[in-house]
Protein backbone atom coordinates (compact mmCIF):
# COMPACT_ATOMS: atom_id res chain seq x y z
CA UNK A 1 0.00 0.00 0.00
CA UNK A 2 0.97 3.52 -1.00
CA UNK A 3 1.40 6.47 1.04
CA UNK A 4 -1.10 9.09 -0.32
CA UNK A 5 0.39 11.85 -2.30
CA UNK A 6 0.57 15.13 -0.76
CA UNK A 7 -1.81 17.84 -2.62
CA UNK A 8 -0.01 20.04 -5.14
CA UNK A 9 -0.60 23.40 -3.90
CA UNK A 10 -1.20 26.09 -6.48
CA UNK A 11 -1.70 29.95 -6.59
CA UNK A 12 -5.08 28.87 -7.18
CA UNK A 13 -5.47 27.02 -3.95
CA UNK A 14 -4.23 30.13 -2.29
CA UNK A 15 -7.27 32.03 -0.30
CA UNK A 16 -5.51 35.37 -0.10
CA UNK A 17 -2.99 36.97 -2.24
CA UNK A 18 0.35 36.58 -1.68
CA UNK A 19 0.69 40.48 -2.10
CA UNK A 20 -1.81 41.30 0.49
CA UNK A 21 -0.94 38.32 2.73
CA UNK A 22 2.08 39.56 3.10
CA UNK A 23 1.32 42.62 4.49
CA UNK A 24 1.84 42.85 8.17
CA UNK A 25 -0.76 44.43 10.85
CA UNK A 26 -0.29 47.82 12.04
CA UNK A 27 1.44 47.01 15.23
CA UNK A 28 0.62 51.03 16.77
CA UNK A 29 -3.13 50.13 16.39
CA UNK A 30 -2.91 46.67 17.30
CA UNK A 31 -1.37 48.16 20.92
CA UNK A 32 -4.13 50.44 21.05
CA UNK A 33 -6.81 48.19 20.41
CA UNK A 34 -5.71 45.82 23.25
CA UNK A 35 -4.74 47.96 25.74
CA UNK A 36 -9.08 49.79 24.89
CA UNK A 37 -10.44 46.35 25.21
CA UNK A 38 -8.38 45.62 28.09
CA UNK A 39 -9.47 48.84 29.50
CA UNK A 40 -13.18 47.84 28.44
CA UNK A 41 -12.69 44.49 30.64
CA UNK A 42 -12.04 46.21 33.54
CA UNK A 43 -8.45 46.66 33.69
CA UNK A 44 -6.83 50.16 34.82
CA UNK A 45 -4.35 50.50 31.86
CA UNK A 46 -2.97 53.30 30.56
CA UNK A 47 -2.29 53.83 26.76
CA UNK A 48 1.16 55.10 25.37
CA UNK A 49 0.19 53.41 21.95
CA UNK A 50 -1.58 55.21 19.43
CA UNK A 51 -0.28 58.45 17.93
CA UNK A 52 -3.52 60.68 18.70
CA UNK A 53 -4.24 63.88 20.59
CA UNK A 54 -6.50 63.68 23.46
CA UNK A 55 -7.95 67.16 22.53
CA UNK A 56 -11.21 67.58 21.12
CA UNK A 57 -11.39 68.80 17.83
CA UNK A 58 -11.75 72.63 17.94
CA UNK A 59 -15.52 73.46 17.80
CA UNK A 60 -15.20 75.49 14.70
CA UNK A 61 -14.11 73.10 12.52
CA UNK A 62 -16.84 70.31 14.26
CA UNK A 63 -19.21 73.56 13.66
CA UNK A 64 -18.53 73.27 9.63
CA UNK A 65 -18.95 69.72 9.68
CA UNK A 66 -22.49 70.44 11.27
CA UNK A 67 -23.21 72.63 8.78
CA UNK A 68 -22.48 70.46 5.70
CA UNK A 69 -24.49 67.88 7.19
CA UNK A 70 -27.19 69.87 6.27
CA UNK A 71 -26.17 71.04 2.95
CA UNK A 72 -27.63 69.36 0.34
CA UNK A 73 -24.45 70.52 -1.89
CA UNK A 74 -22.04 67.64 -0.02
CA UNK A 75 -24.88 65.18 0.05
CA UNK A 76 -23.56 63.81 -3.79
CA UNK A 77 -20.14 62.73 -5.53
CA UNK A 78 -17.88 65.18 -5.80
CA UNK A 79 -14.72 65.20 -7.63
CA UNK A 80 -12.36 62.16 -6.80
CA UNK A 81 -9.29 64.58 -6.23
CA UNK A 82 -10.97 66.69 -3.37
CA UNK A 83 -13.59 69.56 -3.41
CA UNK A 84 -12.04 72.48 -5.34
CA UNK A 85 -12.16 75.27 -2.31
CA UNK A 86 -10.40 72.77 -0.14
CA UNK A 87 -7.71 72.18 -2.44
CA UNK A 88 -7.16 75.65 -2.95
CA UNK A 89 -6.90 76.50 0.56
CA UNK A 90 -4.51 73.60 0.89
CA UNK A 91 -2.28 75.13 -1.62
CA UNK A 92 -2.82 78.92 0.09
CA UNK A 93 -2.33 76.76 3.89
CA UNK A 94 1.36 75.39 1.99
CA UNK A 95 2.02 79.41 1.09
CA UNK A 96 1.22 80.52 4.66
CA UNK A 97 2.75 77.81 6.87
CA UNK A 98 6.13 76.55 4.97
CA UNK A 99 6.63 78.80 1.61
CA UNK A 100 6.11 76.45 -0.99
CA UNK A 101 4.31 77.60 -3.64
CA UNK A 102 1.93 75.49 -5.62
CA UNK A 103 -1.47 75.51 -7.57
CA UNK A 104 -4.36 73.92 -6.42
CA UNK A 105 -4.26 71.86 -9.46
CA UNK A 106 -0.92 69.97 -7.45
CA UNK A 107 -3.48 69.33 -4.60
CA UNK A 108 -4.82 65.44 -3.96
CA UNK A 109 -6.95 65.25 -1.31
CA UNK A 110 -6.89 61.60 0.21
CA UNK A 111 -8.63 59.93 2.90
CA UNK A 112 -5.84 60.34 5.55
CA UNK A 113 -2.42 60.41 5.06
CA UNK A 114 -1.54 56.50 4.70
CA UNK A 115 -3.79 56.41 1.66
CA UNK A 116 -1.56 59.73 0.24
CA UNK A 117 1.69 58.00 1.15
CA UNK A 118 -0.29 54.79 -0.25
CA UNK A 119 -0.99 56.52 -3.53
CA UNK A 120 1.79 58.54 -3.86
CA UNK A 121 4.77 55.12 -3.89
CA UNK A 122 1.82 53.53 -6.72
CA UNK A 123 2.49 56.67 -8.79
CA UNK A 124 5.90 57.09 -9.27
CA UNK A 125 7.14 53.01 -8.15
CA UNK A 126 7.65 50.33 -10.76
CA UNK A 127 8.35 46.28 -9.44
CA UNK A 128 11.79 46.25 -7.69
CA UNK A 129 12.65 50.34 -7.24
CA UNK A 130 13.78 50.36 -4.55
CA UNK A 131 13.23 53.25 -1.32
CA UNK A 132 15.59 54.73 0.77
CA UNK A 133 13.69 54.40 4.27
CA UNK A 134 15.12 56.04 7.55
CA UNK A 135 14.78 53.80 10.56
CA UNK A 136 13.20 53.97 13.20
CA UNK A 137 10.41 54.23 10.62
CA UNK A 138 6.07 54.66 11.27
CA UNK A 139 5.22 51.13 10.85
CA UNK A 140 3.18 51.71 7.59
CA UNK A 141 5.92 53.03 5.48
CA UNK A 142 7.44 49.88 4.60
CA UNK A 143 4.02 48.30 3.99
CA UNK A 144 3.19 51.05 1.74
CA UNK A 145 5.82 50.21 -0.30
CA UNK A 146 5.92 46.69 -0.87
CA UNK A 147 2.28 46.83 -1.42
CA UNK A 148 3.04 49.82 -4.21
CA UNK A 149 5.71 46.77 -5.57
CA UNK A 150 8.79 48.17 -4.56
CA UNK A 151 11.39 47.98 -1.94
CA UNK A 152 12.17 49.39 1.25
CA UNK A 153 15.67 50.09 2.39
CA UNK A 154 16.54 50.71 5.93
CA UNK A 155 18.69 53.15 6.63
CA UNK A 156 19.36 52.87 10.34
CA UNK A 157 20.30 56.01 13.01
CA UNK A 158 20.52 55.14 16.16
CA UNK A 159 20.48 57.45 19.66
CA UNK A 160 23.61 58.36 19.31
CA UNK A 161 23.00 60.73 16.43
CA UNK A 162 19.82 61.69 18.23
CA UNK A 163 17.86 59.26 15.23
CA UNK A 164 19.17 61.46 12.24
CA UNK A 165 20.73 59.87 9.29
CA UNK A 166 23.49 61.52 7.07
CA UNK A 167 24.70 61.47 3.58
CA UNK A 168 27.82 58.73 3.81
CA UNK A 169 24.34 56.25 5.27
CA UNK A 170 22.12 57.23 2.28
CA UNK A 171 25.11 57.17 -0.42
CA UNK A 172 26.03 53.57 2.03
CA UNK A 173 22.57 52.28 0.87
CA UNK A 174 22.62 53.82 -3.23
CA UNK A 175 22.06 50.94 -5.99
CA UNK A 176 21.30 51.46 -9.67
CA UNK A 177 17.60 50.27 -8.08
CA UNK A 178 17.25 53.04 -5.94
CA UNK A 179 14.38 55.10 -7.42
CA UNK A 180 13.09 57.51 -4.00
CA UNK A 181 14.51 58.54 -0.46
CA UNK A 182 11.50 59.23 2.15
CA UNK A 183 12.50 62.17 4.90
CA UNK A 184 10.49 62.51 7.54
CA UNK A 185 10.97 65.76 9.73
CA UNK A 186 9.33 65.55 12.32
CA UNK A 187 9.95 62.15 12.51
CA UNK A 188 7.44 59.10 13.68
CA UNK A 189 8.87 57.12 15.72
CA UNK A 190 11.55 59.27 17.22
CA UNK A 191 10.48 62.82 17.29
CA UNK A 192 13.62 63.56 15.35
CA UNK A 193 13.94 67.17 13.63
CA UNK A 194 16.54 67.79 11.23
CA UNK A 195 17.94 71.40 11.04
CA UNK A 196 17.72 73.48 7.84
CA UNK A 197 21.42 72.59 7.27
CA UNK A 198 20.87 68.84 7.33
CA UNK A 199 17.54 69.14 5.21
CA UNK A 200 19.83 71.31 2.10
CA UNK A 201 22.69 68.94 2.49
CA UNK A 202 20.33 65.57 2.34
CA UNK A 203 17.99 67.48 -0.57
CA UNK A 204 20.81 68.46 -2.62
CA UNK A 205 21.97 64.79 -2.37
CA UNK A 206 19.02 63.24 -3.85
CA UNK A 207 19.05 66.03 -6.70
CA UNK A 208 22.12 65.35 -7.70
CA UNK A 209 21.20 61.57 -7.42
CA UNK A 210 18.23 62.20 -9.31
CA UNK A 211 16.04 60.53 -7.13
CA UNK A 212 12.19 61.07 -6.03
CA UNK A 213 11.86 62.54 -2.43
CA UNK A 214 8.93 61.79 -0.61
CA UNK A 215 8.54 63.86 2.04
CA UNK A 216 5.75 63.80 5.37
CA UNK A 217 5.25 67.32 7.00
CA UNK A 218 2.10 65.53 9.08
CA UNK A 219 3.73 66.89 12.03
CA UNK A 220 5.34 70.33 10.35
CA UNK A 221 4.02 72.16 13.45
CA UNK A 222 4.48 70.33 15.99
CA UNK A 223 8.56 71.26 17.39
CA UNK A 224 10.05 72.40 20.51
CA UNK A 225 12.60 74.36 21.68
CA UNK A 226 15.39 75.56 19.85
CA UNK A 227 13.59 74.47 16.56
CA UNK A 228 10.42 77.19 17.11
CA UNK A 229 10.40 79.71 13.84
CA UNK A 230 11.98 83.25 14.57
CA UNK A 231 8.57 85.64 15.97
CA UNK A 232 6.53 86.34 12.87
CA UNK A 233 6.58 82.83 11.43
CA UNK A 234 3.48 81.16 11.07
CA UNK A 235 3.62 78.18 13.38
CA UNK A 236 6.70 76.29 14.39
CA UNK A 237 7.11 74.14 11.46
CA UNK A 238 10.18 72.57 10.18
CA UNK A 239 12.52 72.80 7.16
CA UNK A 240 10.37 72.05 4.06
CA UNK A 241 12.80 70.18 1.69
CA UNK A 242 11.29 71.71 -1.39
CA UNK A 243 11.14 75.22 -0.43
CA UNK A 244 14.94 74.55 1.19
CA UNK A 245 16.01 72.69 -2.52
CA UNK A 246 13.67 73.90 -5.37
CA UNK A 247 15.61 72.27 -7.78
CA UNK A 248 13.95 69.09 -6.33
CA UNK A 249 9.97 70.48 -6.91
CA UNK A 250 9.57 68.22 -9.85
CA UNK A 251 10.39 64.97 -8.08
CA UNK A 252 9.18 66.29 -4.93
CA UNK A 253 5.99 64.79 -3.26
CA UNK A 254 4.71 66.38 -0.19
CA UNK A 255 2.25 64.18 2.25
CA UNK A 256 0.35 66.47 4.70
CA UNK A 257 -3.17 66.42 6.74
CA UNK A 258 -5.13 67.59 9.53
CA UNK A 259 -5.09 64.60 11.61
CA UNK A 260 -2.09 65.91 14.13
CA UNK A 261 -2.38 69.37 14.15
CA UNK A 262 -5.99 69.70 14.67
CA UNK A 263 -7.05 66.85 16.78
CA UNK A 264 -8.86 65.49 13.53
CA UNK A 265 -7.37 61.69 13.67
CA UNK A 266 -10.75 60.37 12.99
CA UNK A 267 -12.12 62.66 10.57
CA UNK A 268 -9.68 61.13 7.83
CA UNK A 269 -8.48 63.69 5.73
CA UNK A 270 -4.95 64.03 4.09
CA UNK A 271 -3.37 64.73 0.85
CA UNK A 272 -0.61 65.09 -1.40
CA UNK A 273 1.39 67.64 -3.30
CA UNK A 274 3.04 67.08 -5.96
CA UNK A 275 3.76 67.25 -9.94
CA UNK A 276 0.54 67.73 -12.29
CA UNK A 277 1.36 63.95 -13.65
CA UNK A 278 1.83 62.18 -10.42
CA UNK A 279 -1.24 63.87 -9.15
CA UNK A 280 -3.01 63.25 -12.25
CA UNK A 281 -1.94 59.58 -11.86
CA UNK A 282 -2.63 59.19 -8.24
CA UNK A 283 -6.29 60.40 -8.98
CA UNK A 284 -7.15 58.71 -11.30
CA UNK A 285 -6.19 55.63 -8.75
CA UNK A 286 -8.18 57.03 -6.33
CA UNK A 287 -11.29 57.43 -8.51
CA UNK A 288 -10.66 53.65 -8.66
CA UNK A 289 -10.37 52.80 -5.04
CA UNK A 290 -12.46 55.25 -3.03
CA UNK A 291 -14.02 57.88 -5.42
CA UNK A 292 -13.90 61.41 -2.92
CA UNK A 293 -13.20 61.49 0.66
CA UNK A 294 -16.29 62.09 2.90
CA UNK A 295 -17.62 65.88 1.69
CA UNK A 296 -18.52 66.40 5.65
CA UNK A 297 -14.75 65.36 6.51
CA UNK A 298 -13.53 67.58 3.64
CA UNK A 299 -15.98 70.70 4.80
CA UNK A 300 -14.38 70.56 7.91
CA UNK A 301 -10.74 70.11 6.74
CA UNK A 302 -11.69 73.54 4.83
CA UNK A 303 -12.91 74.91 8.17
CA UNK A 304 -9.31 73.32 9.94
CA UNK A 305 -6.79 75.10 7.06
CA UNK A 306 -8.25 78.28 6.71
CA UNK A 307 -8.39 79.40 10.32
CA UNK A 308 -5.45 80.66 12.76
CA UNK A 309 -3.18 78.30 14.60
CA UNK A 310 -4.61 79.50 18.05
CA UNK A 311 -5.56 76.36 19.17
CA UNK A 312 -2.74 74.36 17.28
CA UNK A 313 -0.46 76.62 19.70
CA UNK A 314 -2.55 75.79 23.02
CA UNK A 315 -2.20 72.11 22.30
CA UNK A 316 1.26 72.57 21.64
CA UNK A 317 1.95 73.85 24.49
CA UNK A 318 0.73 71.10 26.47
CA UNK A 319 2.64 68.46 24.23
CA UNK A 320 5.89 70.44 25.18
CA UNK A 321 4.98 70.34 28.83
CA UNK A 322 4.08 66.57 28.98
CA UNK A 323 7.29 66.03 26.51
CA UNK A 324 9.87 67.30 29.04
CA UNK A 325 7.83 65.52 31.99
CA UNK A 326 8.27 61.92 30.41
CA UNK A 327 11.67 62.44 29.11
CA UNK A 328 12.49 63.25 32.57
CA UNK A 329 11.04 60.54 34.26
CA UNK A 330 11.98 57.87 31.71
CA UNK A 331 15.56 59.02 32.15
CA UNK A 332 15.49 58.42 35.52
CA UNK A 333 15.15 54.64 35.09
CA UNK A 334 18.36 53.00 34.98
CA UNK A 335 19.26 51.24 32.02
CA UNK A 336 16.62 53.57 30.04
CA UNK A 337 18.47 56.42 27.84
CA UNK A 338 15.84 58.74 26.21
CA UNK A 339 17.52 61.67 23.53
CA UNK A 340 14.75 64.49 24.01
CA UNK A 341 12.78 64.50 20.70
CA UNK A 342 12.16 67.67 19.07
CA UNK A 343 9.10 67.35 17.30
CA UNK A 344 5.74 65.40 16.70
CA UNK A 345 4.78 63.59 20.33
CA UNK A 346 6.49 60.56 21.14
CA UNK A 347 9.26 59.74 22.96
CA UNK A 348 11.89 56.88 21.71
CA UNK A 349 14.14 55.10 24.72
CA UNK A 350 16.55 53.08 24.05
CA UNK A 351 16.05 49.99 26.56
CA UNK A 352 18.90 47.80 24.86
CA UNK A 353 20.76 47.28 28.04
CA UNK A 354 17.47 46.17 30.29
CA UNK A 355 17.18 43.34 27.71
CA UNK A 356 18.00 39.92 29.30
CA UNK A 357 17.51 41.43 32.48
CA UNK A 358 15.28 39.72 35.40
CA UNK A 359 12.51 41.58 36.89
CA UNK A 360 9.89 40.21 38.93
CA UNK A 361 6.11 38.98 38.56
CA UNK A 362 2.65 39.17 40.21
CA UNK A 363 2.97 35.23 39.17
CA UNK A 364 5.91 32.49 40.43
CA UNK A 365 9.20 33.34 39.34
CA UNK A 366 10.99 36.19 37.14
CA UNK A 367 11.09 36.99 33.87
CA UNK A 368 13.98 37.90 31.82
CA UNK A 369 12.90 39.79 28.35
CA UNK A 370 14.91 38.16 25.57
CA UNK A 371 13.50 41.15 23.23
CA UNK A 372 12.02 44.66 23.03
CA UNK A 373 9.22 43.00 22.38
CA UNK A 374 8.96 40.36 25.33
CA UNK A 375 9.67 43.59 27.45
CA UNK A 376 6.77 45.65 25.78
CA UNK A 377 4.78 42.55 27.08
CA UNK A 378 5.72 42.13 30.04
CA UNK A 379 5.18 45.99 30.89
CA UNK A 380 1.81 45.65 29.80
CA UNK A 381 0.86 42.49 31.97
CA UNK A 382 3.21 43.95 35.40
CA UNK A 383 2.45 47.28 34.98
CA UNK A 384 -0.69 47.36 32.63
CA UNK A 385 1.00 50.15 30.68
CA UNK A 386 0.72 49.80 27.04
CA UNK A 387 3.89 50.46 25.16
CA UNK A 388 4.59 49.90 21.03
CA UNK A 389 8.10 47.68 21.22
CA UNK A 390 10.80 48.76 18.72
CA UNK A 391 10.92 45.99 16.60
CA UNK A 392 7.75 47.64 14.62
CA UNK A 393 9.56 50.67 14.00
CA UNK A 394 12.62 48.55 12.14
CA UNK A 395 14.88 48.91 15.58
CA UNK A 396 14.72 46.08 18.28
CA UNK A 397 15.91 47.23 21.58
CA UNK A 398 13.81 50.36 21.78
CA UNK A 399 9.74 51.26 23.01
CA UNK A 400 8.03 54.07 21.31
CA UNK A 401 5.61 56.14 24.00
CA UNK A 402 2.96 58.53 22.89
CA UNK A 403 2.90 61.23 25.15
CA UNK A 404 -0.46 62.68 23.61
CA UNK A 405 -2.33 62.03 26.58
CA UNK A 406 -3.74 63.54 29.84
CA UNK A 407 -0.90 65.12 31.92
CA UNK A 408 -2.07 62.80 35.45
CA UNK A 409 -2.28 59.75 32.98
CA UNK A 410 1.36 60.39 31.69
CA UNK A 411 2.68 60.61 35.12
CA UNK A 412 0.84 57.58 36.38
CA UNK A 413 1.49 55.73 33.51
CA UNK A 414 5.83 56.55 33.39
CA UNK A 415 5.42 55.73 37.04
CA UNK A 416 4.37 52.59 36.98
CA UNK A 417 6.93 51.38 34.40
CA UNK A 418 10.03 53.13 36.67
CA UNK A 419 8.61 50.94 39.35
CA UNK A 420 8.69 47.64 36.99
CA UNK A 421 12.25 48.51 35.62
CA UNK A 422 13.59 49.57 38.55
CA UNK A 423 13.36 46.53 39.79
CA UNK A 424 15.79 44.81 37.19
CA UNK A 425 18.27 41.87 38.11
CA UNK A 426 21.49 40.66 36.43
Amino acid sequence: MTAATPPVTSTTDRRVSARIGSISESTTLAVDAKAKALKAAGRPVIGFGAGEPDFPTPDYIVEAAVEACRNPKYHRYTPAGGLPELKAAIADKTLRDSGYEVDASQVLVTNGGKQAIYEAFAAILDPGDEVLVPAPYWTSYPESIRLAGGVPVDVVADETTGYQICVEQLEAALTPRTKVLLFVSPSNPTGAVYTREQVEEIGRWAAEKGLWVLTDEIYEHLVYGDTIRPPGAAGWQSSSLPVVVPELRDKCIVVNGVAKTYAMTGWRVGWLIGPMDVVKAATNLQSHATSNVSNVAQAAALAAVSGDLTAVAKMREAFDRRRQTMVRMLSEIPGVLCPEPEGAFYAYPSVKALIGKEFPRSSEGGKRPASSVELAALILEEAEVAVVPGEAFGTPGYLRLSYALGDEDLVEGVSRIQKLLGQARD
